[in-house]
């Protein structure tokens, strides 16, 4: 699950406000985040390399480290500690932990299969991006107009008022990650428009995705804190 995460930093917040918009955020990808850094190092090598020849079921990355189920409670003590001291509150710390473990949940349902430690130890989570991507997006999709519903029902409760040029921006992050992930469930850019094989500098996977990853951040800090009050 990609924007889902997303979706959790935004009731977060709204609930708690004094844990920063942006500090949920990336705590709501922390796996991610984390999976990207040691894509770097060596330790999660991410393919296919090229962007291009990328599909939702295609695509292969161990992610030991960063979603495996052992490592997940180190990371979760991480959380709460960076959350209870930047905030100075161990509530701040708490909801952090809640959203991090939400991150896991998610996955089981709509995500790669991960294990407990390593390849060849028990399996967790239903591996739906290799086994039925469409039924994994679905799920996500599902999952994000819940929340979203969720979350402009409590702020029309709260008398905030957004305008619908904000309200469409909020929806269209979560949008624009379905519609992405629909349109390379299980055939790549590659395959669906012929493209040829070229040296590119920007068509690297791991990059084009961290990329992604920070415009849908960056709208989200810009559009969501632009409220008024009945």
């Amino acid at each position: 699950m990609i924007a889902g995460h997303y979706a959790t930093a935004l009731i977060a917040h709204q609930k708690f406000p004094k844990g920063t918009l942006l500090f949920f955020l990336a705590v709501s990808q922390f796996q991610d985040i984390c999976w990207f850094i040691f894509h770097y190092l060596g330790l999660e090598p991410t393919g296919p390399v090229d962007v291009f020849d990328a599909t939702v079921a295609n695509m292969t990355v161990s992610m030991m480290y960063s979603h495996h189920l052992l490592p997940q409670f180190i990371w979760a003590v991480v959380v709460f500690l960076i959350g209870k001291f930047l905030f100075k509150s161990t509530t701040i710390g708490l909801v952090a932990v809640a959203i991090f473990v939400s991150h896991v949940v998610l996955d089981f349902f709509s995500g790669h299969g991960h294990h407990l430690f390593g390849a060849n130890t028990f399996a967790v989570g239903l591996g739906l991006y290799a086994k039925n991507a469409y039924l994994a997006i679905l799920i996500e999709a599902v999952f994000i107009v819940a929340a979203l519903i969720y979350y402009f029902r409590a702020e029309a409760n709260a008398g905030v008022v957004r305008t619908t040029k904000i309200r469409g921006a909020i929806i269209a992050v979560f949008a624009y990650g379905i519609v992405f992930m629909l349109s390379i469930a299980t055939v790549s850019f590659r395959d669906l428009f012929g493209l040829p094989v070229l040296n590119l500098a920007f068509n690297t996977t791991v990059p084009t995705i961290i990329l992604t990853y920070i415009g849908m951040t960056a709208v989200l800090y810009w559009a969501v804190p632009k409220v008024g009050k009945v």
